[in-house]
């Protein structure tokens, strides 16, 4: 796939597309960039839907934005999208900060969003703080140092296998499954880009991305995944009045790279 560019809430986006049909945005997470969805896409394509997997902002060859990127801001860019792509509707699935971002899109816009879909992220209005859920994502608070991302970069981003094996524990992926990550990370900037995620984030998800939605939903959570329980996604369920629909699989925080042909049979059937 070829890398095209539209610019969006003020931002230069490259993105990877295939497929014809209804809009369907594929957002990834970190450490990540579209390649995640490589072995997604095509199914989804398949089925007659227009895929587009965006370099999230910062993520190269995406523009680096000026600042770094907070929740309202990364909300606003599925929307943004929909627009700039010619679009008046999108159906909107996220992994990890992906998952934050259609989170936020479906609530500040749900009557541009079809269907949304999560991934490995519970709804964060709906998140409780534990001792034992904050020493899970003890990542949030060392990932806003401002020594994090050179030393995430060290013996050639070594930090990338020891992180999925912290969060997926029984995947061991070769080498190459690293490979789009390096690439997008060997610009400084962008990888200070990707960081700055975390210096933004808060501790308190937005009042104006509270509000409750009708749009359906379906939630995937792996049930190997050490950071989530499956109440945290049961919990999410208040902040949708319509479909709310909770999927366990198999893997633990990648799972849908993990295992992509069971995940995208368990996605298929509910597109």
């Amino acid at each position: 796939m070829s890398v095209d560019y539209v610019t969006a809430a003020g931002l230069r986006f490259a993105y990877l597309s295939q497929g014809a049909g209804p809009l369907a945005l594929l957002f990834h997470g970190f450490p990540d960039t579209p390649h995640t969805w490589d072995a997604v896409a095509p199914r989804i394509a398949a089925k007659g839907y227009r895929v587009v997997m965006p370099f999230m902002r910062g993520y190269r060859p995406t523009q680096i934005p000026a600042h770094d990127t907070d929740a309202m801001t990364l909300a606003r860019d599925p929307i943004a999208l929909i627009d700039a792509l010619g679009e008046k509707q999108a159906t909107l699935i996220g992994h990890d900060w992906g998952a934050a971002a259609v989170y936020g899109a479906v609530a500040l816009a749900p009557e541009r969003v079809r269907k949304v879909f999560a991934l490995s992220i519970p709804h964060p209005a709906t998140l409780r703080a534990t001792p034992a859920k904050v020493w899970r994502v003890r990542h949030f608070l060392e990932f806003k140092l401002p020594t994090a991302a050179r030393r995430f970069a060290k013996n050639d981003f070594e930090a990338l296998r020891a992180i999925c094996k912290r969060w997926s524990p029984d995947w061991n992926p070769g080498d190459a499954e690293f490979a789009a990550v390096r690439e997008c990370f060997a610009d400084p900037a962008s990888l200070n880009a990707a960081f700055g995620y975390y210096r933004a984030l808060s501790f308190g998800w937005p009042k104006a991305l509270r509000n409750k939605t009708s749009v359906p939903a379906v939630v995937f959570y792996g049930s190997g995944d050490p950071i989530t329980e499956p109440s945290d996604y049961e919990r999410g369920r208040a902040m949708f009045t319509g479909d709310y629909t909770i999927e366990a699989t198999g893997g633990g925080h990648f799972l849908h790279r993990e295992d992509p042909e069971g995940f995208a049979r368990k996605l298929l059937a509910h597109l």
